[in-house]
């Protein structure tokens, strides 16, 4: 019998929602889940879809959410639908909702760019080259077994979370002369979330299209949807 899978898309065009998400519609065909694609939060408010969901894949960054969508989602995930996400498509969505925060685990803050020199006003002023490192949690989870550090260049998040996360991997982001902050601060980078009978899972680096089809982060991804799913 066919899983249900929603895919919620939408927000800022920057973060290419169509695109990065086009890129496991197909992963999630082809493992068993019937998919069914949204442009709204809207249909988080219909309890008879949610209620037959078992996966939501959100990338809908820097939106809003009403009280009714938001309700019908927490609902859902503390039944056990599992949601997943990456970048600012789950970590940076319905920032007027603390409980959507509460829920998700963690809020990106910044990205630190090039020296201000470098900055020519495009997105690119705020990619980075910079280390994904597996926690030792990472090392053995289903979702980064056998994934070892790996490098990346492109916007680096930087994350105001708690202690309720299941951390498996972090980023540090380094004290450059021309920073606000003065010592190097570590945030996650992949992080799960038990709430309710739900799984959250987030991957803080998928800015764009061709980051989230890099190797290893793609196979992360994959691994995160499969394991977040009821």
């Amino acid at each position: 019998m066919a899983r249900h899978a929603l895919v919620v898309r939408g927000g800022w065009d920057g973060h290419q929602p169509v695109e990065t998400t086009d890129v496991f519609i197909p992963f999630l065909r082809d493992n068993g889940f019937d998919v069914r694609v949204e442009d709204s939060t809207a249909v988080y408010a219909d309890d008879a879809v949610m209620a037959e969901t078992d996966l939501v894949v959100q990338v809908n960054t820097m939106t809003t959410i009403a009280d009714d969508e938001f309700a019908g989602l927490q609902r859902a995930v503390l039944a056990g639908t599992g949601l997943a996400g990456w970048h600012g498509g789950i970590a940076d969505a319905y920032r007027n909702n603390a409980d959507y925060l509460h829920m998700i685990g963690g809020q990106f803050a910044h990205h630190a760019g090039k020296h201000p020199d470098e900055r020519i006003g495009e997105q690119s002023d705020n990619y980075v080259p910079y280390s994904v490192h597996m926690a030792d949690l990472g090392h053995e989870h289903p979702i980064t077994q056998g994934i070892d550090d790996f490098d990346l260049v492109t916007e680096q998040y930087w994350v105001l979370s708690d202690e309720y996360n299941d951390v498996l991997a972090t980023t540090t982001q380094e004290a450059r002369p021309w920073d606000a902050w003065n010592r190097p601060v570590t945030a996650p980078a992949i992080w799960t979330r038990q709430w309710g009978k739900g799984r959250v899972f987030v991957s803080a680096p998928g800015h764009r299209v061709e980051i989230v089809e890099s190797q290893p982060l793609r196979t992360v991804i994959e691994r995160g949807l499969l394991w977040a799913a009821r």
